[in-house]
C-alpha cells in the first residue's frame, strides 16, 4: 500500500512537472519575444498562439494521464 501511495505521488509530480514545462514553453514561444512595457491586451497572433499551445498542451496531459493509468493498472 505504500508503494502504490508513493508511486500515485511520483505520478502526480510527474504531471505537475510537466504542467510547468508547458506553461513555461507557451508563455516563452507566445509572449516571450514581446518587448516594452506590460500591455492590456496580446500583440496580434499571441492570443492564436497561447489558443493553439493550451490545446496542444491538452492533448499531451491527457495522453500523459493515460499512460500513467495503464502503467498503474498493470503494477
Amino acid at each position: 500500500e505504500l508503494q502504490q501511495f508513493l508511486d500515485s505521488e511520483q505520478a502526480k509530480a510527474r504531471v505537475q512537472s510537466s504542467i510547468s514545462h508547458f506553461t513555461e514553453l507557451c508563455w516563452d514561444k507566445c509572449l516571450g519575444t514581446s518587448t516594452g512595457g506590460i500591455s492590456t491586451s496580446f500583440a496580434r497572433g499571441q492570443e492564436a498562439c497561447l489558443a493553439n499551445c493550451v490545446e496542444r498542451f491538452l492533448d499531451t496531459s491527457i495522453f500523459l494521464v493515460k499512460k500513467l493509468e495503464e502503467q498503474r493498472n498493470h503494477l
